[in-house]
């Protein structure tokens, strides 16, 4: 690529994980506390997982990893923020729990990681990060045993299309050219002072699915929801406890979807 995207992006999120770490939406003091961080949407695909092996990919700074562990699950997290993994290992000895975080990009993970995990899981804004989603699914598929799952939860490519305040279509659904834009203040705190640099990517629903069922994935639920669980969009309206739609447009756009995948015997 004619750009350094992977070390332009580290360096972004990087320079977000302390503000994050720090911030109401995080809210590290409940967690520590015992606050699970996983939302309905992916513990009803989870389900039980005492037990399993699972392998959390673009984790941050460890809040679901450790919540899954919490659960039961021997975990490991995958992040590429050397700031992130340093802070998800803290977050791991101040809330004693045993789990391994790796610091490695997504398509480099393979130096890093030599066993199978009876579940891959990833969630909410990670593929935007990623060109190449057909590698992204090969990588899930070599970590699964035979009949492991794969559970996807993310935001949807329809929400990617509008500008900031949801007032008009400013960016195509299909994956096309990277999307490159200076942010100021993050989703998780948005006054805060810092800016940086973003590349990301749109990816069709199309796109997601026939990438999973190339690797030999079989999709075995897709489900669409008219809300997200986290208040991280502008404009945005609270019309159940953590579920938030954007306010004038009510139910009109679907916010968030979700995959079940097997993997193939």
């Amino acid at each position: 690529m004619p750009f350094d995207y992977i070390n332009i992006n580290k360096a972004a999120w990087d320079r977000k994980v302390d503000i994050h770490y720090q911030s109401d939406f995080y809210d590290v003091k409940g967690f520590i506390a015992g606050n699970c961080s996983l939302n309905t949407i992916e513990l009803d695909l989870l389900e039980n997982v005492k037990g399993k092996k699972i392998l959390h990919l673009q984790c941050h700074f460890g809040q679901d990893s450790i919540s899954l562990a919490r659960k039961g699950a021997i975990v490991t997290g995958v992040d590429f923020s050397t700031v992130a993994i340093e802070k998800a290992k803290e977050l791991a000895i101040e809330t004693n729990v045993d789990i391994n975080f790796i610091c490695s990009n997504i398509y480099d993970v393979n130096k890093h990681i030599d066993e199978e995990f009876d579940i891959v899981f990833t969630s909410y804004g990670t593929i935007c990060w990623l060109p190449d989603l057909s590698a992204w699914a090969n990588i899930i598929s070599h970590y699964l045993k035979p009949n492991g799952k794969f559970v996807f939860a993310d935001f949807h490519p329809v929400v990617w299309m509008f500008d900031d305040k949801f007032k008009h279509i400013k960016y195509c659904y299909f994956k096309s050219d990277p999307v490159i834009e200076i942010e100021e203040g993050t989703y998780a705190e948005k006054n805060a002072e810092i800016k940086q640099e973003n590349i990301t990517w749109n990816h069709g629903i199309g796109e997601v699915l026939n990438g999973l069922i190339a690797a030999g994935i079989q999709i075995q639920q897709v489900k669409e929801y008219d809300y997200s669980p986290y208040n991280c969009f502008n404009e945005t309206i609270e019309v159940n406890p953590s579920q938030y739609r954007i306010k004038h447009l009510k139910n009109k756009i679907p916010m968030v979807y979700s995959v079940l995948g097997i993997k193939s015997i």
